[in-house]
């Protein structure tokens, strides 16, 4: 885990404040009680988001090889005095330290076009499909591939069919796909 203390292209920036967080709440299958990995959480905003969805029987896994960010994300958790986030500084193209089929849900928000580019995004995929309880559900939150910011540049944005393509060879099997906002699209799959 060399990589623990470099910061990773993109973090610190968050896709949050520009999603419909309405659309999010109705699509993704969170409920009390929930266990949900959040994968490449940076700061954690949609961890904690998705924490008050969960509740107090519900576990988070905030997992990403940013230091920096896991720690702001451990300032607001104890501010907030938070009790169902579990940080874990982990790079997630490596093995993972959560249990098999113990995940109710994975979100991975604007996150796979990075592991895509560095030719990562397979091993992940492989991880989470071992980490997701039969069922279970993989959501991805990906920029629309125009040409605009806010976002990556165009040339490493996955269109829906880029990410169907890429996901579905490994496995899963495509549920829903909505529009949350003018900049991003939100996919749902379920593992095998």
């Amino acid at each position: 885990m060399n990589n623990a203390h470099k910061k990773p292209k993109g973090a610190g920036k968050s896709s949050f404040e520009l999603i419909n967080q309405n659309i999010l709440t109705d699509i993704l299958p969170v409920k009390p009680g929930s266990v949900v990995l959040d994968l490449a959480c940076g700061k954690g905003i949609y961890s904690i988001f998705l924490s008050d969805i969960a509740g107090d029987q519900g576990l988070i896994y905030a997992v990403d090889l940013w230091k920096e960010g896991l720690e702001l994300l451990e300032e607001q958790i104890e501010t907030r005095n938070i009790t169902n986030i579990k940080t874990l500084l982990l790079d997630a193209t490596e093995q993972l330290d959560i249990d098999d089929y113990s995940v109710d849900i994975c979100l991975m928000a604007t996150v796979l076009h990075d592991f895509e580019e560095i030719k990562k995004a397979g091993a992940v995929l492989n991880q989470i499909n071992t980490i997701l309880k039969p069922g279970g559900c993989l959501a991805i939150v990906e920029f629309k591939k125009i040409e605009a910011p806010p976002g990556p540049p165009i040339k490493i944005r996955l269109s829906e069919d880029d990410v169907e393509k890429m996901v579905t060879g490994y496995g899963f099997k495509k549920d829903k796909t909505a529009d949350i906002g003018d900049y991003n699209y939100l996919m749902t799959f379920r593992s095998r």
